[in-house]
């Protein structure tokens, strides 16, 4: 996507093609240049102080020249409701408060318009603060950049009050409805991990534990290679080897991670393990695996049941109960019980 970047000062020119590119392909104007280019942008993105005339009528004068440019974003200080104001009066559709956020607004923008593209009504705010949450923090990973976790921390807010409101079934439904491979996994993971902890009454911040352990339980994907991630069928031994690898590749992007939580680095690392000793990649046994990790597990193998893959179609949520059942020894009985409401009815 094409972003227009207009500033007052020329050191943010270097300072946002860092933050965007190469995802983004960034081409950029200082207020008072006489040679506007215009085209078909994504976006358009002013970062310029608000508070000068002189400023302020050029400002006016891009936003006219652009004024085909859909989406228009203003970074504006947080607290400052009078530049805000300002910005919204200049025809901003979005304000953000610092740089980086621009990636996440951006990613929403793109995922907006990919549901449109498909002919689909627009997705709900959740849906897309969760689908381009993962994006931004994917397109961080394989950019070499940060990881941003307050996206992916603000999504999950959306998300388990999407479900609280709405209920589990709309939320997979619409899920399936605007995304597919990765994303909607990851998605529709989060959604029945929430559902659960919604179900069997943990408290406000134990649902969003969990729900943050599932938006980022498979972020280590963004270091697996496109050509096995998005294979069109099923992976040979060798790519199944490389894919295995994700759990740690994820613990290891997020441990040193200012604030990150000991019981989500759990999740991510071992949400492929199983009571039996079978699973990977630690090959723990019960006694060393967490109730978080228990639940996250049953949640992940559901969801990925009952997603359509390009090799096989979505599974019926009775289905892919059953299968659950059927695996004795490698998940708790107790709990798959309580998981039985979530499966068929939530």
């Amino acid at each position: 996507m094409r972003v227009h970047f207009v500033t007052d000062e020329p050191d943010k020119i270097p300072a946002i093609r860092a933050v965007l590119e190469p995802r983004y392909l960034v081409v950029s104007q200082l207020l008072g240049d006489s040679a506007t280019q215009t085209g078909a942008a994504g976006a358009l993105l002013v970062d310029a102080d608000l508070r000068k005339a002189a400023g302020i009528e050029q400002i006016r004068l891009i936003m006219r020249q652009q004024k085909r440019i859909p989406e228009k974003l203003f970074v504006v200080e947080k607290h400052s409701h009078h530049l805000i104001a300002q910005a919204y009066a200049l025809g901003a559709t979005s304000v953000v408060s610092r740089p980086r956020e621009v990636a996440f607004r951006l990613a929403q923008i793109e995922e907006a318009a990919k549901a449109t593209r498909a002919g689909a009504a627009i997705a709900s705010p959740a849906i897309t603060s969760g689908a381009a949450a993962l994006a931004s923090m994917f397109a961080a990973i394989r950019d070499g950049q940060p990881i941003n976790l307050c996206d992916a921390d603000s999504a999950t807010s959306q998300i388990v009050d999407s479900i609280e409101q709405n209920g589990l079934s709309a939320w997979l439904e619409d899920v399936r409805r605007y995304h597919e491979g990765t994303f909607q996994h990851c998605l529709l993971v989060t959604g029945v991990a929430v559902g659960f902890a919604l179900e069997i009454r943990f408290s406000g911040r134990d649902v969003k534990r969990l729900g943050m352990a599932a938006t980022l339980h498979d972020i280590g994907k963004a270091r697996i290679p496109l050509s096995i991630l998005d294979k069109p069928g099923q992976l040979d031994p060798d790519e199944e080897a490389i894919m295995r690898r994700h759990p740690e590749i994820g613990y290891e992007l997020l441990k040193d991670l200012p604030g990150i939580n000991p019981d989500i680095l759990d999740g991510v690392r071992h949400h492929h393990e199983y009571l039996d000793g079978s699973g990977y990649p630690d090959a723990l046994k019960a006694p060393e695996i967490s109730d978080l990790v228990r639940l996250l597990t049953i949640s992940d193998i559901f969801a990925a049941l009952i997603e359509s893959r390009p090799y096989r179609p979505a599974m019926s949520r009775e289905s892919a109960y059953k299968i659950l059942c059927g695996m004795d020894g490698k998940l708790e009985q107790s709990l798959l019980k309580a998981f039985r409401t979530v499966a068929l009815l939530a």
